[in-house]
């Protein structure tokens, strides 16, 4: 019984402590200047306001819209997820299920990439993308961020893929499945949870990623949502309030594209092992 209540506390604290920070945003997002800056700060603001929040979607803190920093940042999040996930889904059933030269390399590799410092490789990528005439553009940002998103999505969708018993496969192959099939209605619904998960983490990414798309975008309308928020930050002082502001708005899709990505990572369990 003690251990019981000492897990469940130690967890409640941790959901705590992980949500307290996202929960004071959102709250300074709703308080006037006079309660943000007040030296007894209350966790919920006594007289709420969205004058933060029109200053952030309507009030012309640059010369672009929100909406158009919103529309650049939906449009990279979603061109990484769908490719990476693709390329990783084929390179994941490539090493797990087939044996070929160098394969051992291959995921050794995987995981020197991502032990790489992403500042490090910050010079180096804005000279590749000078060279090849992407620099500036979206297409060569939303091509850093796949090349982020694949190595870890292969090394994850991997165990996905080697935990799916081979015998599945040869079942469909006897009631007369060919190979697409059998990838369609047995492999991809088994595989459902993970690429579910690495999808998420490609979004994250791609979404909330600064120091890239600062250093390889020089137009403002091609600008992302997390370069936004610099505009509040100047000499003179910060608005907090409207970062905060934007900060909630910068959370909101994230949230959403969980909840609908997450009810596949349940029902995806066991559907590819229903004959149908």
């Amino acid at each position: 019984m003690l251990r019981k209540v000492v897990l469940n506390g130690t967890g409640l604290l941790v959901f705590l402590f992980a949500v307290f920070p996202v929960f004071w945003m959102a709250s300074t997002a709703f308080k006037p200047n006079e309660e943000i800056f007040s030296s007894t700060p209350k966790p919920l603001p006594s007289h709420p306001t969205l004058d933060h929040f029109d200053l952030v979607l309507n009030g012309g803190i640059a010369e672009v819209s929100f909406w158009e920093y919103f529309r650049n940042s939906a449009v990279l999040a979603l061109v990484t997820v769908i490719v990476s996930s693709l390329f990783a889904l084929l390179a994941a059933v490539a090493v797990a299920r087939f044996r070929f030269r160098f394969r051992t390399t291959f995921l050794i590799m995987l995981l020197i990439v991502q032990m790489v410092p992403l500042e490090a490789l910050v010079i180096p990528l804005f000279l590749d993308l000078k060279k090849l005439e992407l620099w500036n553009s979206l297409s060569g940002l939303a091509l850093v961020y796949i090349g982020f998103a694949v190595p870890f999505a292969i090394w994850m969708l991997r165990g996905f893929v080697a935990a799916v018993p081979r015998e599945l496969e040869e079942a469909a192959a006897i009631d007369g499945a060919g190979p697409i099939r059998t990838f369609f209605k047995v492999m991809l619904p088994l595989v459902a949870p993970g690429l579910v998960a690495t999808s998420i983490f490609s979004f994250i990414t791609a979404w909330n990623e600064f120091i890239f798309a600062y250093t390889f975008l020089e137009d403002q309308s091609k600008f992302t949502l997390p370069i936004m928020l610099q505009f509040f930050f100047g000499r003179s002082g910060n608005a907090w309030g409207p970062i905060m502001a934007a900060s909630t708005l910068l959370t909101i899709p994230v949230i959403v594209f969980f909840l609908i990505v997450q009810r596949r990572m349940v029902t995806g369990l066991t559907a590819g092992a229903v004959k149908g």
